[in-house]
């Protein structure tokens, strides 16, 4: 465990997890209710495929929709309540951000990605959905690479995620929000040429 950590007293912020110095492993911090410091170690090979296929399917498409949006990968996303969640995939809006954002702004996110892991799998199916729609981001999915890949659409609804469709490897689905995508979950664990 690193000084920083070990020295730390009282709740967490997202400011102090970005003072935080980098110990090489790849490991995410975030902040939840309370202050509390949630470390999760570094994604393995599948999480990492799925994130990167996501992403292209979801720059693509917005690329297609003429979306003023961009798509990026392991990124910051400050909540209200002095929250920090680092989400696997985002869409968020294009004039939100620049060369020198750290944090995007959860009101700036038009929609949040979670690929489940195996050490992540209560924080990505409770926890962080939870958490995003109280931040009222319109769109969640949920990633499942366990067994048979698909894909868990959730849009909110009254303040809570309701679930729209669920896709499953060996289908070629159409999603509609945050803008038209096709995908078929089968496709995100391929490897990278």
């Amino acid at each position: 465990m690193s000084v920083a950590l070990a020295e730390h007293t009282g709740p967490w912020t997202p400011d102090d997890v970005e003072a935080l110095p980098d110990s090489g492993d790849h490991a995410r911090y975030e902040v939840v209710e309370g202050g509390v410091l949630v470390v999760s170690p570094a994604p393995g090979v599948a999480h990492q495929r799925a994130s990167y296929w996501l992403h292209q399917a979801l720059a693509q498409a917005a690329a297609r929709a003429g979306a003023d949006a961009e798509v990026l990968e392991a990124v910051n996303v400050a909540l209200p309540g002095n929250k920090l969640l680092v989400a696997d995939v985002v869409v968020v809006t294009a004039d939100a951000i620049d060369e020198t954002t750290t944090r995007i702004p959860s009101e700036a996110v038009l929609a949040v990605v979670e690929v489940v892991s195996p050490s992540t799998i209560s924080i990505d199916r409770a926890i962080k959905p939870a958490m995003y729609a109280e931040a009222a981001i319109p769109v969640y999915w949920r990633v499942e690479l366990q067994d048979t890949p698909r894909i868990v659409v959730s849009t909110l609804t009254r303040g809570r995620y309701v679930t729209r469709s669920t896709l499953t490897a060996g289908t070629l689905a159409r999603i509609t929000k945050p803008f038209p995508v096709e995908i078929d979950p089968a496709q995100l664990t391929r490897r990278v040429s």
